[in-house]
């Protein structure tokens, strides 16, 4: 077997010149450099398809910071107009301080069927919004990070300097006239993986974090899931690294640096042992590029104060619900103000359960995740008959294809003869070989089936046109839940032994294990997590595929193309007992 396994290696990041940042509507109505302080009064619309503010507020525009190696950053302020003093929310990210208001950001909730005037175009892209939160006695800070717009320095992307940073900002905040010395963290997607970063950094007067669905480790998350290169996404968040000095360019240091043993790659995992604040944590099962971080987040975090609510729709329409903006407002006037509203009595795991029928269940308690009657099952592949069952075959039959083949996938199925919910960690545990090709790269995915046998599915946006349908059918795989996925390029199938469990595997990234010919291996792959109840009748599909199945990310955003050749075999029974693992929940 050949064995590239490399020692840690002394690397250096790669940094280019940004793109140039020019104020103007690409960046949102307030986008032009003007400081100084002004009161918006009651009623005050930016535009007419805006949300009207519902109070005073008082906006600090372009409101310098300077950070403790001198560089100077910019961040707006909007605050509540009176003396009382009150705390502060940090929305952290590179999408530029108005970008709330800019076409990009109204012309993708239109395309959701995201309603702009729910919002005041005065929120950051993906962020709270100052109407809501200044109403109730909150102030919001949006800054622009180092080196972007008219912010200082050179800007990297994810990792220890952007939590640094904010750990400075945040204590500049916290001694300001107007605050009550308390400050929260708060927003979806980069907003929320900012966040892991910065409570590492354990800022004194951070009080209370929310991350809503973000990934937690750049490598694994990001650029090199499963150990494959899969860097358009990675392309298209550079894109919004806008400034006048230089960007770090991740994707040029995924195409270097492809194994995660280096400073780089290191710097990119979030330091779970030390994020120790009060946490309320919100994921969804579906969103392909930040399920598995923020659940990762979520198992290793060290708070001791953590919740955990598991939705099941998409993070930007479950962010601006008036009902989980209000429970939010419990969990930070708990912590920010000292109300005692009974925020500790909140069920430490809220869970929801996919029905893909219109029936899903939501808000159900648990003291952890999974809930503590959910078992583990282990359901054999069988090649001969495709079937999934309890038993181990006593027959070994593989099941082959072609990778070059239109299809290229490999299925096993079992129908419920009871009603049956799954709530967990599911993984697949397989045996296989490659004839023609020394490396594989596979994707198996969790399909649920109806009776009859077709394929159920759930958009998890509002908009369900024919547009929608358009967009996902093979790609936008965060707005169209398909069931639960998983990847590994098989040269990569090396755990990591401290990290692993039996729930949950975890590869270390560290070397490359060529296949050799007919060596059978045995590889681990792990898959998102999962909340699924399949009604008697009903059946399960597990599909192995040689194919990206589910697309990109995002509409707009081209797909991976695996590299894959030859034929793939899947070993199945005997001495090779291929299975798939799944969490049953006790009826």
């Amino acid at each position: 077997m050949e064995n590239l396994e490399n020692k840690r290696e002394k690397v250096n990041s790669i940094y280019v010149e940004s793109l140039p940042y020019s104020a103007g509507i690409d960046h949102g109505m307030l986008s032009t450099f003007k400081p100084g302080t002004q009161t918006l009064p009651k009623g005050y619309q930016l535009d007419p398809k805006f949300l009207a503010l519902p109070v005073d507020i008082v906006f600090e525009k372009d409101v310098e910071v300077t950070l403790r190696d001198g560089v100077k950053i910019y961040t707006d302020i909007f605050r509540p107009a009176n003396t009382e003093k009150v705390p502060v929310i940090v929305v952290w990210s590179p999408y530029g301080k108005s970008g709330g208001s800019a076409p990009k950001t109204t012309m993708l909730y239109n395309m959701l069927g995201m309603d702009n005037s729910m919002l005041s175009g005065l929120a950051k892209f993906e962020g709270p919004d100052p109407a809501y939160w200044c109403a109730k006695g909150y102030a919001v800070c949006n800054p622009d990070p180092r080196g972007i717009a008219m912010s200082e320095g050179d800007s990297s992307m994810i990792g220890r300097q952007e939590g640094k940073d904010c750990h400075d900002l945040i204590e500049w905040l916290a001694a300001q006239e107007w605050c009550n010395s308390k400050v929260a963290m708060s927003g979806t997607s980069y907003l929320a993986f900012s966040q892991w970063f910065t409570a590492a950094e354990q800022p004194p007067h951070l009080a209370a974090i929310n991350p809503w669905e973000g990934l937690s480790d750049a490598y694994r998350d990001l650029s090199m899931r499963g150990g494959m290169p899969d860097l358009h996404f990675t392309m298209r968040l550079q894109v919004n690294h806008v400034g006048n000095g230089k960007r770090e360019d991740v994707h040029a240091e995924a195409l270097r640096y492809p194994l995660a043993n280096n400073e780089i790659w290191e710097d990119k995992i979030a330091r779970f042992d030390k994020i120790t604040v009060p946490a309320y944590v919100v994921a969804s099962y579906s969103n392909t590029l930040h399920t598995a971080g923020t659940f990762r987040a979520w198992r290793r975090m060290a708070s001791k104060e953590k919740w955990l609510r598991i939705h099941n729709t998409q993070e930007w329409p479950d962010y601006y619900e008036d009902i989980n903006k209000e429970d939010l407002l419990r969990f930070f006037d708990h912590y920010l103000k000292g109300v005692d509203n009974g925020w500790e009595n909140t069920p430490r795991v809220r869970y929801s359960v996919h029905d893909f029928e219109g029936g899903d269940r939501i808000n159900l308690p648990a003291d952890q995740f999974p809930p503590k009657d959910v078992n583990y099952t282990k359901y054999y592949l069988d090649g001969r008959t495709r079937n999934l069952t309890l038993q181990v075959p006593s027959q070994e039959v593989p099941a082959t294809y072609n990778t070059e083949a239109d299809t290229g996938l490999a299925s096993f199925t079992i129908r419920f003869e009871k009603e049956t919910v799954m709530v967990g960690y599911p993984k697949a545990h397989l045996w296989v070989e490659a004839k023609g090709a020394d490396d594989m790269e596979l994707f198996v995915l969790i399909q649920k089936l109806d009776a009859q046998g077709s394929h159920l599915q759930q958009f998890v946006v509002p908009n369900q046109g024919a547009l929608m349908h358009d967009l996902t059918e093979h790609g936008g795989s965060v707005l169209r839940y398909k069931g639960s996925n998983g990847r590994l390029r098989v040269s990569a199938r090396h755990l990591d032994e401290e990290l692993s469990t039996d729930e949950v595997p975890a590869h270390s990234f560290d070397r490359v294990e060529k296949l050799q010919a007919g060596e059978i291996a045995e590889i681990q792959i792990d898959l998102f997590p999962i909340g699924m109840v399949f009604y008697p009748g009903e059946q399960l599909r597990f599909v192995v595929s040689s194919k990206n199945d589910l697309g990109a990310i995002m509409p707009g955003t081209p797909g991976y193309v695996p590299d894959n050749k030859g034929q793939h075999i899947i070993h199945t029974g005997g001495s090779h007992p291929s299975y798939l693992q799944l969490p049953i929940q006790s009826a």
